[in-house]
């Protein structure tokens, strides 16, 4: 497998400069092949090739960590269930990602890197079909709106109750949603904002300062007795119960949400450890959670919580964009430490816990799109 990993990551070079070139190839192949695919898909492809290429791009960069390969694929599969992708749909994808890697590479693809790429996709197709098959779990859940509350121009924190099966969930994971009343068939990722409850009930805070179709939806246009569709839980950023260390969680607006579960679950049984959270936003106003979380503060010693904002020179509490502000703190070395806002604001974190030599086993973060 590692050579195989090898030509798969310089193959890779070939084409990651001319995505959408490789995206379109791609998905005009796949409906010339089967045109009954196309309705699978939303109206509007925007934005769709670029999860295609994030899929692929985290495969290729562990199918030489058989752990993380197997988990993550077996993952995907369960959750394309939600788009009704079955066996047969897998071996067109196949052919179709094949003859767009080829036409974008151009000259430089040789049959070694055509070999690689079909072993690698049988692979990965089998884990994802494996995955699909042994999810007891509907494809997706329904779920009505229960509370929404706006946060501004551009913040809303709702809340929905899954309807007819029990939705199981970890505290600092999150799930696709849809939006069947505005954008059928666009899903978009959101963390889930509370520890899991016998309710079936989950939140969500959701930020959308332009046009984003689902998020411009969750925040302007959706009210409680609306249904939505959540799909299966993922994502690693969850609590190891066995660690005795102290832990760091790092939110960037939005980005509060699954460190908020994580807080909670942590109310339900911690004594001993250390809990620091930094939360930071631009201005004080995008701090809209930030009275919630002095309340878990007031109520267990071990928590506590420092407050930051970048461009607000009156905010009374630290200023700074907020990994700068952690980096002031640290070390953060003998930390379990969770990551949680915009991609800019993650990597900037692990650079910082990265100087501050944290093992990266003890760093958990989840990145994605929230258009």
């Amino acid at each position: 497998m590692d050579n195989v990993a090898r030509l798969l990551k310089e193959s890779w070079t070939l084409v990651e400069e001319d995505r959408e070139r490789l995206s379109a190839h791609f998905y005009a192949r796949l409906f010339l092949l089967d045109p009954t695919l196309r309705q699978l898909f939303p109206v509007q492809m925007n934005g769709q090739g670029d999860r295609l290429l994030e899929a692929i791009i985290t495969a290729i960069h562990t199918v030489d960590d058989p752990e993380s390969f197997d988990e993550f694929l077996r993952a995907l599969g369960r959750d394309h269930r939600k788009y009704h992708v079955d066996d047969t749909h897998y071996a067109t994808m196949g052919v179709a990602l094949l003859d767009a890697l080829r036409s974008t590479a151009g000259d430089g693809w040789n049959l070694e890197y055509d070999q690689a790429w079909r072993d690698a996709y049988a692979a990965i197709a089998a884990k994802m079909t494996a995955g699909a098959a042994d999810d007891d779990n509907p494809p997706f859940w329904h779920a009505e709106v229960l509370t929404h509350e706006r946060h501004g121009p551009d913040i809303a924190v709702l809340t929905c109750r899954a309807l007819q099966h029990p939705l199981s969930w970890r505290a600092g994971q999150y799930v696709s949603l849809e939006l069947p009343r505005f954008h059928p068939r666009v899903w978009r990722n959101y963390s889930v904002a509370n520890a899991p409850n016998d309710d079936n009930v989950l939140e969500f805070h959701v930020r959308s300062p332009g046009a984003g179709w689902v998020s411009g939806a969750l925040v302007r246009r959706v009210q409680p007795g609306h249904l939505l569709r959540l799909a299966a839980p993922m994502g690693s950023m969850t609590l190891d119960r066995s660690s005795e260390r102290d832990i760091l969680c790092v939110a960037g607006g939005v980005g509060l949400a699954p460190v908020k579960a994580l807080v909670e679950e942590l109310a339900s049984y911690n004594r001993t450890r250390w809990v620091h959270v930094f939360y930071g936003a631009r201005h004080a106003t995008d701090l809209y959670a930030l009275a919630g979380l002095q309340e878990l503060v007031a109520a267990h010693p071990w928590l506590s919580v420092t407050a930051a904002c970048s461009d607000d020179p009156d905010f009374d509490g630290e200023l700074g964009d907020i990994p700068d502000v952690v980096a002031r703190y640290g070390p953060w070395t003998t930390h379990d430490c969770y990551v949680s806002g915009s991609a800019q604001m993650v990597r900037s974190t692990l650079r910082v816990l990265a100087a501050d030599e944290v093992p990266p086993p003890n760093i958990r973060y989840d990145t994605f799109g929230d258009l």
